[in-house]
C-alpha cells in the first residue's frame, strides 16, 4: 500500500461527496434500490473496487474498499469502511479472497478496464461473482454524460463511456460468464422527480445498468 494519492478526485472530493445529497440523492437512491434486487444472491466477503466516499458500500453493507483517492478514502473510513490506498488493478490483496467484487461506477474512471477485470477475477473465489454499475454510452445518461465531458466537465472529462456489448466483451475476455442483468432510471437527465424500481435486462433506454457476471 502507498499513502501517495494517484486521482483526479481529490481536489473535488467534498464536491462529489456532497452530490449524493444534492442533485444526486434521488439517482442514488434509484440505484441501491437495483442493487438491493441481487445481494441475497451474492457469496461474501464482499469487496468494492473504486469504494470512493463510501456511499454505496454503506447503503449496501460493503465492508471493504479499495481506491486511489487519499480525500474519498478518508470519507470512506469515517462511514465504516475499511479503506485500503489503491488501484483496482494493482495486485493488492491475495487470490481468492473475496466472494463478491463490486464496481460501480468505476470501471468509466479506469485507464484498463480489461486489467481491473482480470484482477477481480484472480481475487475471487471459485464461485465469485463480480458486480457492475454503469452508465452506458447509448444511454440517453450517457449521452449526456459525454456531452458534458466535451464541456470539460470536472468529473466527467476523465470518464470513457463504453457500449453494452464492449462491457459484455470485457467480462468474456476476463473469465466472467453473464447471470444477470437489472436495468433502471428511466427518467431522463435533470427530469428525475421519483426513486424507480428496476426492470430485468438491458435496455438501451435506462440511464444506470446492474451487470453481475460469475467467475468461469
Amino acid at each position: 500500500m502507498t499513502n501517495k494519492s494517484d486521482s483526479p478526485f481529490d481536489n473535488l472530493a467534498s464536491v462529489y461527496d456532497a452530490w449524493f445529497e444534492g442533485e444526486g440523492r434521488l439517482i442514488f437512491a434509484t440505484e441501491v434500490r437495483a442493487f438491493q434486487e441481487i445481494l441475497t444472491l451474492l457469496p461474501k466477503p464482499w469487496l468494492e473496487v473504486g469504494v470512493g466516499s463510501g456511499r454505496f458500500a454503506q447503503a449496501l453493507g460493503i465492508p471493504i474498499g479499495i481506491d486511489p483517492s487519499v480525500k474519498l478514502l478518508a470519507m470512506a473510513r469515517k462511514r465504516g469502511i475499511s479503506g485500503f490506498l489503491g488501484k483496482g488493478e494493482a495486485g493488492f490483496f491475495k487470490g481468492e479472497s473475496f466472494g463478491t467484487v463490486f464496481l460501480i461506477v468505476t470501471i468509466c474512471f479506469v485507464s484498463s478496464p480489461l486489467a481491473v477485470l482480470k484482477e477481480a477475477h484472480r481475487i475471487l473465489k471459485a464461485d465469485g461473482k463480480v458486480v457492475l454499475g454503469l452508465v452506458l454510452r447509448e444511454s440517453p445518461w450517457g449521452q449526456f454524460y459525454q456531452a458534458r465531458k466535451k464541456e470539460g466537465h470536472p468529473f466527467y472529462r476523465h470518464a470513457t463511456f463504453y457500449s453494452y456489448e464492449e462491457i459484455a466483451k470485457l467480462l468474456k475476455e476476463a473469465g466472467f460468464a453473464m447471470e444477470r442483468v437489472l436495468s433502471t432510471l428511466f427518467q431522463k437527465p435533470n427530469q428525475v422527480t421519483q426513486v424507480e424500481a428496476p426492470r430485468e435486462r438491458f435496455s438501451p433506454e435506462a440511464g444506470f445498468t446492474v451487470m453481475v457476471a460469475g467467475k468461469r
